[in-house]
C-alpha cells in the first residue's frame, strides 16, 4: 500500500511559518530596543518601558510578514498553481484543495494583520508620549487620544480595516477570480505604511516614497511568494516544478527592483560617509548583505535546484526554507528604519517648498521650460517603461504584429513618463492649471493611445493556447462578469463623469488629495484607469463581449462629452479657489494670481478634449462605415444565396428604369 507512505511525506507548513515570524519579531524587537534609548533620549520622551520599546517594533516585523505571507498565498493561487478549470477559461473556475489551504493561509494571515494593527494604536501612543503600555492599552480616552493626535496610529486603523476586508474576503472565497482581487486587496494593505515614516518626509520625499512603493512590493512578492510556495512543496502540492517556475521569473524582478529601488531611497536620505557614522547606516548596510545572500541562494535555486525538482525536490524544500528564514531576519531588520534616528538629512535647510512636494520651483511654467525642467517620475512613469518593454518583447514573439497598434502602445507610454516627469509633472503640486493639465492628459489623452494598441489581443497572440498562462488570464478576463459591467456603456460614462466630478467639485477631497503625496498617487491612478475602461469600450481593439456597435457608442459618446466639458465652464466661472490654503503654504516665489490660475486650469479642462476626440470620432465613424459595409455585403450574399423575390423584382424594376 502507497497511500500511507504517501501521507507520511507530506509535511505541515505552519510550524516553519511560527519559526519565521518568531525570528522577524525576536531581530526586530532586539534591534529596536537597542537603539531605543538614543531615540527617545534625543525625543525627550520617557523611556515607557520593555513591552513597548521591544514589543512595538516586535509586533511590526510579525506584521510586515504575515502581510507578506496573505500577499504570498493569493499570488499562488491567483497564478502560481492553476484552478478547476471549467470551459475555455477561468470564469467560474474552483479552487483545488491545496488552493483552498493557501486561500485559508492568506486570510489567516490578514486576521493577524488586523489584530496586530488594533494592537499598534495604544503601542505607538505609548511610543511617542513615553506612557507604560499598561496605562495606555485600557483607557478609551488614550485610544481617541491616539487617532486624534498621532498620525501612525490612524496609520494602523487603515491597515487593519483593509486586512480585515482581505481577511473576510478570504473566507468566503472559493472562486480563481475572487483570488485575483484579494491578491491586489493584500498589495494594498501595505500601502499605508509605504507612503509613511521617514521616506514620506523631507526633502525629496517624492523620490523617496515612489522608491519605498516598489521596495515593498517587491520584498512581498520576493518573501511571501517563497513562504507560499515552499507551504506547497511541504504539502507535495500539484504542478510544484511549473510553479517554481513562474515564481523564479517574479522572484528576478523582485530583487532587481529592490536592489534598484533601495539604493535610491538610501541615497535621497544619507551620505555614503554616514552609513557607518550612525545606527540608521549599519542597519542598512547588514540589510543589504543580507539581501545580496539571498539574491545568491535565489541564484542556486534557478541553476540547481529547480532544474532538479523532479528528483530531489527535497534539497529544494530545505533550502528554500532555510531562506525563508533568512529572509525573515532581513525583514524584521527592515522595519527597524522606520524606527531608527535616520543621519542628518542632506539639506538641513528645507524650504516650504521642499517640505510640501520634496523639491524646489524658482519660475512658473511656461513653454520653454515646459521640456527643458525634468525631474523623473518613479511610480507610474516606470511602471509604463516596463509596460512598453514587455509589450516589445511579445511582440517580438507575435509575425504580422501590425506596425500601427505598436506605434499607438507606445505613444501612450512615452506620454506617461513626458508628462509626469518633465515641467509641467514638476509643476503639477504647485499649480491648479498644471494639476488640470496633467489629469486631462492622463484621462483622455494617454488612454485613448493605450487602448489602440491591443494589449490583451498583443496577450493572447504570444501565448500558446491551452495552459496555465497569461493568454488564459486574458481571455478569462476579457469575458469576465467584472469587464461586462464596467465596460457596459452607461457605467462606463457615470464612472468616468463621475471620478471626474469627484475629484475637482468636492472641495474638502480636492484639498487633501493634493496636500499629500499619496493624493497624487490616488489621482493619478484613477484617472488612468478611469479613462482606459471608458474609452477601451469606446474604441478598443480588444475584444469585448456584448459590446454594442459603433453607431451606438458614438451616441454615447456624444452623450458624455457635454457633460465633461461642463466642469470646465464651472471651473472659468467659479468665484473662490480651491485648495488656496495649500497653494499659498508653498510661498511660490513668483506670487500667482490663485484665481486666475483656476480658471486657466477650467479652460484647460474645457479645451482639453478636442484633440482625442480627433481622434475617437475618427475610429469610431470609420468602424461604423465597415460595420455598414459588412452588413451591406452580407444582405447581398444572403439575397443571392436565397433568391429573394422581393429584392430580385426591386433589381429588375431598377434595370427598366435605366433602359428607358
Amino acid at each position: 500500500m502507497t497511500a500511507p507512505a504517501s501521507k507520511r511525506t507530506v509535511s505541515p507548513a505552519w510550524p516553519l511559518y511560527l519559526a519565521a515570524l518568531a525570528v522577524a519579531a525576536v531581530v526586530a524587537g532586539a534591534v529596536g530596543e537597542a537603539f531605543s534609548g538614543g531615540s527617545l533620549a534625543e525625543l525627550g520622551i520617557p523611556d515607557p518601558g520593555l513591552a513597548t520599546t521591544f514589543g512595538l517594533p516586535a509586533l511590526r516585523g510579525v506584521a510586515w510578514l504575515l502581510i507578506a505571507l496573505a500577499a504570498g498565498s493569493f499570488l499562488l493561487t491567483a497564478f502560481l498553481i492553476p484552478p478547476k478549470q471549467q470551459g475555455d477559461d477561468l470564469n467560474g473556475a474552483r479552487l483545488t484543495v491545496d488552493g483552498h489551504i493557501a486561500s485559508r493561509t492568506g486570510a489567516h494571515a490578514s486576521a493577524g494583520v488586523a489584530l496586530i494593527g488594533l494592537a499598534m494604536i495604544p503601542l505607538v501612543l505609548s511610543d511617542v508620549s513615553g506612557q507604560p503600555l499598561r496605562t495606555v492599552l485600557f483607557e478609551a480616552a488614550a485610544w481617541s487620544q491616539a487617532l486624534d493626535q498621532v498620525a501612525d496610529a490612524r496609520v494602523w486603523l487603515i491597515v487593519a480595516a483593509f486586512a480585515t476586508a482581505v481577511a473576510v474576503g478570504g473566507y468566503a472565497a472559493t472562486s480563481w477570480w475572487s483570488q485575483v482581487a484579494l491578491f491586489i486587496g493584500s498589495i494594498v494593505v501595505i500601502m499605508p505604511i509605504a507612503l509613511t515614516g521617514h521616506s514620506a518626509t523631507g526633502g525629496a520625499h517624492d523620490y523617496g516614497t515612489n522608491s519605498l512603493i516598489w521596495h515593498l512590493v517587491a520584498m512581498l512578492l520576493w518573501v511571501g511568494g517563497l513562504m507560499a510556495l515552499v507551504a506547497h512543496a511541504l504539502r507535495r502540492g500539484p504542478g510544484l516544478a511549473a510553479a517554481t517556475r513562474r515564481y523564479s521569473r517574479i522572484a528576478l524582478f523582485a530583487i532587481v527592483a529592490m536592489a534598484v529601488s533601495g539604493v535610491i531611497n538610501a541615497l535621497v536620505r544619507v551620505r555614503l560617509e554616514d552609513l557607518t557614522q550612525y545606527a540608521y547606516g549599519w542597519v542598512l548596510i547588514v540589510k543589504t548583505a543580507g539581501i545580496i545572500v539571498l539574491g545568491l541562494i535565489g541564484f542556486i535555486h534557478r541553476e540547481r535546484t529547480i532544474p532538479q525538482l523532479g528528483s530531489r525536490s527535497g534539497a529544494f524544500t530545505r533550502l528554500a526554507a532555510g531562506e525563508v528564514l533568512l529572509m525573515a531576519a532581513v525583514s524584521g531588520l527592515a522595519v527597524t528604519l522606520g524606527r531608527t534616528p535616520p543621519p542628518p538629512p542632506l539639506d538641513p535647510n528645507l524650504t516650504r517648498m521642499q517640505i510640501q512636494m520634496g523639491y524646489n520651483l524658482h519660475e512658473p511654467l511656461s513653454w520653454s521650460n515646459w521640456l527643458t525642467q525634468w525631474r523623473p517620475e518613479l511610480l507610474f512613469s516606470a511602471i509604463a517603461v516596463l509596460l512598453a518593454v514587455y509589450y516589445l518583447h511579445l511582440v517580438r514573439r507575435v509575425e504580422g504584429w501590425p506596425v500601427g497598434r505598436t506605434v499607438w502602445w507606445l505613444l501612450g507610454c512615452a506620454t506617461t513618463v513626458v508628462t509626469l516627469s518633465s515641467g509641467v509633472g514638476m509643476h503639477m503640486p504647485a499649480s491648479y492649471s498644471a494639476h488640470m493639465t496633467v489629469h486631462m492628459i492622463l484621462s483622455m489623452g494617454v488612454p485613448v493611445f493605450l487602448v489602440l494598441g491591443a494589449p490583451l489581443t498583443l496577450v493572447r497572440a504570444a501565448y500558446p493556447a491551452g495552459e496555465f498562462n497569461p493568454r488564459l488570464w486574458a481571455e478569462s478576463f476579457q469575458r469576465s462578469k467584472f469587464l461586462r459591467v464596467v465596460t457596459f456603456s452607461p457605467v462606463s460614462t457615470i464612472q468616468f463623469l463621475v471620478f471626474f466630478y469627484a475629484m475637482y467639485v468636492i472641495e474638502p477631497l480636492y484639498e487633501l488629495m493634493i496636500s499629500e503625496h499619496a493624493g497624487h498617487v490616488i489621482m493619478n491612478a484613477v484617472f488612468l484607469l478611469s479613462g482606459y475602461f471608458y474609452f477601451w469600450e469606446l474604441i478598443g481593439p480588444d475584444e469585448i463581449a456584448g459590446r454594442p456597435s459603433a453607431k451606438v457608442r458614438l451616441l454615447w459618446l456624444w452623450v458624455s462629452m457635454p457633460f465633461h466639458l461642463f466642469m470646465g465652464v464651472y471651473l472659468m466661472q467659479l468665484g473662490s479657489v480651491m485648495g488656496e490654503e495649500f497653494y499659498r503654504s508653498l510661498d511660490l516665489p513668483w506670487h500667482p494670481d490663485l484665481l486666475d490660475v483656476q480658471k486657466a486650469g477650467g479652460g484647460i479642462a474645457w479645451a482639453s478634449g478636442s484633440f482625442p476626440l480627433v481622434i475617437v470620432f475618427g475610429e469610431l465613424f470609420m468602424r461604423w462605415w465597415r460595420e455598414d459595409k459588412a452588413e451591406t455585403v452580407e444582405s447581398d450574399r444572403l439575397a443571392d444565396e436565397s433568391d429573394d423575390e422581393e429584392w430580385r423584382r426591386y433589381n429588375e424594376m431598377l434595370a427598366q428604369f435605366r433602359g428607358r
